[in-house]
């Protein structure tokens, strides 16, 4: 303020608005916003015109100041969240007083004191104390009442019964009135708003796509979306804050409002532990639905249809970002992992089910049959040959007709699985490693720049993918994530792959060694160096490979996976087992991987780019525990905030006209 200014009216750049979240304390909301409510605030009259919801915290939320109501923009939320405009404040915390005392405190200061000339500025930061001052002025509240020593020195008093007890006794003693007791009060906040401290504009989205047990807690996702941007946010402060774009997360929130069965299962649930199974239903059964040709449909236009809604509303709420080449990535928990993966490439079982057809036909030419069968099938050919023809003409003419919508309305720059199965149904699939070392194998780059697979050692729903372009690499150990405060780690891309048992050469392995000894390219490899709890592996015998490829779904992958044995423990009949389920997988139209001599596909071939990430172990964290809690530790990582946004901001880390940063 301007020296020996006089009272007037506070000015919008000295109130200060603030908002509440699950009641904890009042948070100021930045310049940019308080700014502009308070605008939206004083164009508020009886005969004017209803004033537009004002877009706050970086366009994430609405205010409407008539209401005083706080709601989000992209997602649905039960809790309201507050607003209120403050005008006084509470020494030392600044905190906001509630709006009615402060209304009625504020009124009282400008019929008493309005024109009046304040202390010179310096001797306000300065204030000389109020000891044996008696109040100049005083106003009675409900529960307190306020003295004004001088027309900067405003304290707040407690009218509480303990408080005038407080009072009697401090002052006997000698104490004054308004230290003992009372709380200063500042009229406007400590800091003037400006349309400057705005925030900076979003180059990149990343929608946030959760996995199983949704149903159970509809809120969880947007929870841990908050937890994620909340971390990123840090993170972007610490490491990035010279860049003049940011990343922002939406929660992608698919399952609330699918109806599936209705409720049939929950009719066909008996009632013993009906908690337990309530809990399995609302979490585990939707692997079971997607495993289900009859409702794995709804589930993937489920999802399809939000990541499309979101995209075009954040879109249209800002048309600079296509205009500028904002850039759009996805991170995936769980089985929202496999469903994204899906919508990407276009797979559907039904393509499973037709080369089985063919295959079928392929076996009946070639063995004999008699004249009659030999006609009957001859004719079948030529009406499927003419079903064919009648398809592809009903096909062009829509095509023509019709122009084909793409499935996303995005291209994906980077997809983050985190904690991900995708790789054992990829394997169920018929998928086998190759002998190239492109991404390609599995996900094309012209649908996706980067896939980046994100793990936690102990998690027992998580799987390698890289085994599953290159064989040998299931004896090549993940890529450690850098802990978030490393001091100057290696780049990512400068990381050499390091064997996870160097004292065994991968080419003196031999072929019937091989089938036994080396891991399926579907499962993580034998860990010599670590071992993550012998005594609950045999919890999880009935792995998901079996559970699955008998056609049971994929519900036992929660007890899956608590524990990794050596393969040289497990009984020889395991070991049969385990390769009859490989067998009975690579029938579905894929011709067997060749092998070379050592068991491997050729070793000396590496990955274009490294695909599996794992988040180091906690050096005190029980493996027991941590197989149990680390499915759902992603979100508030430090450690995978820094991981992701190393990665999406790369290209303006590389940007010569970019300032330096320090190397991520």
């Amino acid at each position: 303020r301007a020296r020996y200014e006089v009272v007037r009216e506070l000015g919008a750049e000295e109130v200060r608005w603030f908002y509440r979240e699950e009641r904890k304390s009042w948070k100021p909301f930045i310049g940019y916003d308080s700014l502009r409510l308070e605008r939206a605030f004083r164009a508020l009259a009886p005969a004017a015109p209803p004033v537009e919801p004002v877009c706050v915290r970086s366009g994430l939320y609405e205010v409407d100041v008539a209401s005083g109501e706080c709601y989000p923009v992209y997602w649905n939320q039960s809790e309201k969240i507050p607003v209120m405009r403050g005008q006084w404040f509470i020494d030392g915390t600044w905190q906001p007083l509630e709006e009615e005392e402060s209304n009625l405190i504020e009124q009282e200061h400008l019929n008493r004191f309005k024109g009046q000339q304040l202390q010179e500025s310096f001797d306000m930061e300065v204030s000389k104390p109020v000891d044996g001052k008696e109040a100049i002025h005083s106003l009675k509240l409900s529960r307190n009442h306020v003295d004004w020593h001088s027309v900067d020195e405003v304290y707040l008093y407690s009218d509480a019964t303990t408080s005038k007890i407080a009072r009697t006794v401090t002052q006997k003693l000698g104490f004054s009135k308004a230290s003992s007791s009372g709380t200063r009060l500042h009229r406007g906040y400590v800091e003037e708003a400006t349309l400057e401290d705005k925030p900076p504009q979003t180059s990149h989205i990343v929608f946030v796509v959760h996995g199983i047990g949704q149903k159970m807690d509809q809120g969880r996702i947007i929870k841990n979306t908050a937890m994620m941007r909340d971390t990123a946010r840090k993170i972007e402060e610490k490491y990035f804050s010279n860049l003049a774009t940011h990343v922002e997360f939406l929660p992608v929130e698919w399952r609330s409002k699918l109806t599936l069965d209705g409720d049939t299962v929950d009719s066909i649930t008996p009632d013993k532990v009906r908690g337990l199974r309530d809990m399995l239903n609302s979490s585990a059964m939707d692997i079971m639905y997607y495993t289900s040709p009859l409702y794995r449909d709804e589930l993937v236009k489920g999802l399809q249809q939000e990541l499309n809604r979101l995209y075009s509303l954040f879109c249209s709420r800002n048309p600079e970002f296509e205009e500028k080449g904002g850039k759009v990535s996805i991170v995936s928990h769980s089985l929202g992992c496999v469903i994204t993966y899906d919508i990407m490439t276009g797979w559907n079982p039904v393509r499973l089910y037709e080369q089985l057809l063919q295959k079928e036909e392929e076996e009946l030419e070639d063995r004999w049959m008699s004249y009659e069968e030999q006609r009957l099938l001859e004719e079948l050919y030529i009406t499927k040959q003419r079903l064919r023809e009648i398809e592809e003409r009903l096909h062009a003419l829509k095509a023509s007709t019709v122009s084909k919508t793409p499935v996303l309305k995005f291209k994906v720059e980077n997809f983050f699985c985190m904690g991900s199965p995708l790789a054992v149904f990829l394997a169920l699939r018929g998928i086998r490693p190759g002998n190239s070392g492109s991404q390609d194998h599995i996900l094309p780059k012209t649908i996706c720049n980067r896939l980046l697979n994100i793990f936690h050692p102990t998690d027992p729903v998580a799987y390698r993918l890289e085994p599953l372009i290159l064989k040998h690499y299931s004896n090549i150990s993940p890529v450690q994530i850098h802990w978030y405060n490393t001091a100057n780690p290696l780049p990512y891309e400068h990381m050499k792959p390091s064997f996870l048992n160097p004292t065994k050469e991968p080419t003196s392995v031999t072929d019937s060694e091989s089938a036994s000894t080396i891991p399926s390219p579907t499962t993580s490899p034998v860990l010599v160096r670590r071992h993550y709890g012998e005594s609950i592996t045999n919890i999880g015998k009935a792995s998901i490979l079996g559970a699955a490829s008998i056609g049971k779904g994929l519900g036992g992958m929660l007890f899956s996976r608590f524990g990794r044995s050596s393969a040289a423990n497990a009984p020889e009949a395991g070991k049969d087992g385990a390769e009859g389920d490989d067998r009975k997988a690579t029938t579905v139209g894929t011709p067997p991987f060749p092998h070379s001599s050592s068991g491997f596909l050729d070793p000396t071939v590496e990955l274009e780019h490294r695909i599996d990430f794992e988040l180091r172990e906690g050096l005190v964290e029980s493996r027991y525990w941590s197989a149990v809690t680390s499915h759902t530790a992603y979100w508030s990582s430090l450690d995978i905030a820094l991981f992701l946004l190393t990665f999406m901001y790369k290209h303006d880390q590389e940007d010569p006209d970019k300032a330096s940063l320090d190397t991520i």
